[in-house]
């Protein structure tokens, strides 16, 4: 059984996070400035609430789901904290989806503006991004070879 789980295991995990990324972004300061230092802590924060929202169990005792039993595909429709998207997106979960990589996107563009090769980084950071989310839903769906995969909030 997973004993780690629910909104509130969801909303720790994103406050550590925050805490962790708040020392980061003091740490940072001094060499980079603030708006560098502000943006990238922030885009490592929004990594860790994009991981957060995704992968932590909806409910606490969620158990293993078997790799014959689990579906073989992302579902689009079910489950998730809000499985019917927020009252402002009216188009469920694809729409939550989408809007929670935006803070990300933004953030990596400010953190690597400041250099040269930031036009290089930028796209790559993106390119990142989508990896990221391809990770997410490869964890999800327990698509690692030889794993059961864990009943999670789908994305």
């Amino acid at each position: 059984m997973v004993d780690f789980g629910g909104t509130g295991a969801m909303l720790l995990v994103i406050g550590v996070a925050g805490l962790f990324c708040a020392a980061l972004a003091l740490l940072l300061a001094r060499p980079l400035g603030w708006v560098s230092a502000l943006s990238i802590a922030g885009f490592v924060w929004s990594l860790a609430v994009i991981g957060a929202v995704t992968l932590v169990p909806t409910s606490a005792h969620t158990g293993i789901v078997a790799a014959e039993g689990r579906m073989s595909t992302c579902s689009w429709d079910i489950g998730g904290p809000a499985p019917d998207g927020f009252w402002i997106f009216e188009s469920g979960q694809r729409t939550l989806n989408t809007v929670l990589f935006v803070p990300a996107g933004a953030l990596l563009v400010l953190a690597v503006a400041r250099w040269r090769a930031g036009w290089i980084l930028a796209p790559l950071g993106i390119l990142a991004l989508g990896g990221y989310s391809a990770l997410i839903e490869k964890t999800q769906a327990g698509a690692w070879p030889g794993s059961t995969a864990r009943a999670t909030s789908p994305t």
